[in-house]
């Protein structure tokens, strides 16, 4: 197991590495290999990408995201523009059915609702509102689109995992049940279990994905 220590120092170079995050602000605390990021920085998306680049650092098991935002006076924007701007870019993302989803802003928080076909056009959608100027946070309620299921659904899942060369896909198990899919097993890394949570759901029909996945830190070889 990495130490607390050489955990918090990754964790510090990878977001000063980071040219979408302003690090100066960020203060970084590890304690039994969950990552706690404290201090202010300037807009909501850099928050979002500062807790994935701790997620992209060996040993850490979670992440504690307690950043507040600090808008800059030029980036202050009230919620009705905000939900204009909103709209407006929503209307113009080829892999967003606008027309499907509806916004709500208040005190600069954004809740986007709607149901979509598939689990990348509501990535799409969150990504729009996380780069809108203004935005203190966000809350999805996007749901996807019940679709049949085809009944090799859990083959198709193996063999799309087995496809990625960012995890070990012999490590993970997979369970369905309907539009269901549980994955269990483990992972070496916050980012591989995303990577493994992304190659879910280009399976068709996947509605709903139960990550059990357990991290684990392969132990250094001893000379």
């Amino acid at each position: 197991m990495r130490t607390d220590t050489a955990i918090r120092l990754d964790v510090t170079a990878e977001l000063a590495s980071d040219p979408s995050v302003r690090h100066e602000d960020i203060a970084v605390a590890v304690m039994g290999g969950v990552v706690t990021l404290a201090g202010h920085v300037d807009s909501y998306a850099q928050r979002y990408a500062a807790g994935l680049a701790v997620g992209r650092v060996r040993g850490v098991c979670a992440v504690v995201n307690d950043l507040t935002i600090k808008l800059p006076g030029h980036l202050v924007r009230t919620d009705s523009e905000i939900a204009h701007a909103g709209v407006e870019m929503l209307r113009w993302h080829s892999e967003v059915p606008d027309d499907r989803l509806r916004l709500k802003v208040e005190n600069g928080w954004v809740t986007i609702e709607g149901q979509l076909d598939w689990h990348f056009q509501k990535e799409a959608a969150e990504r729009v509102i996380r780069s809108l100027s203004g935005v203190r946070g966000m809350t999805s309620l996007i749901t996807l689109k019940a679709m049949p299921v085809a009944s090799d659904i859990r083959d198709r899942i193996h063999t799309g995992l087995r496809r990625q060369a960012e995890f070990d896909a012999d490590l993970i198990t997979v369970e369905t049940a309907g539009s269901r899919v549980t994955l269990r097993g483990t992972v070496q890394s916050i980012a591989e279990r995303r990577a493994a949570e992304r190659a879910v759901w280009n399976a068709p029909g996947v509605t709903h994905v139960d990550d059990e996945m357990v991290i684990v830190t392969p132990q250094p070889l001893l000379m």
